[in-house]
C-alpha cells in the first residue's frame, strides 16, 4: 500500500512551513496530488521524496 502525505507532512522535509508548501506545489515539475480533499491536497510519499531528491531538497 502506498503511503500518502499532506501539506503538514511535506513541510519539514522541504524545509518550509506548512503554509509555504503551496509555493513548491505550484512549480510545474512538482508531482500532481493523487487527490484533493477539503483539508487540502494529498500526494504519494514516494512522489514527493523522488521530487525532493531530483531538485536537491533532500539527499
Amino acid at each position: 500500500m502506498n503511503r500518502l502525505t499532506g501539506t503538514s507532512e511535506i513541510a519539514k522535509p522541504l524545509g518550509v512551513s506548512r503554509q509555504r508548501t503551496s509555493q513548491p506545489a505550484q512549480r510545474e515539475d512538482f508531482p500532481e496530488p493523487v487527490a484533493r480533499l477539503a483539508a487540502g491536497p494529498i500526494w504519494e510519499t514516494t512522489d514527493i521524496e523522488r521530487w525532493s531528491r531530483e531538485t536537491g531538497r533532500i539527499d
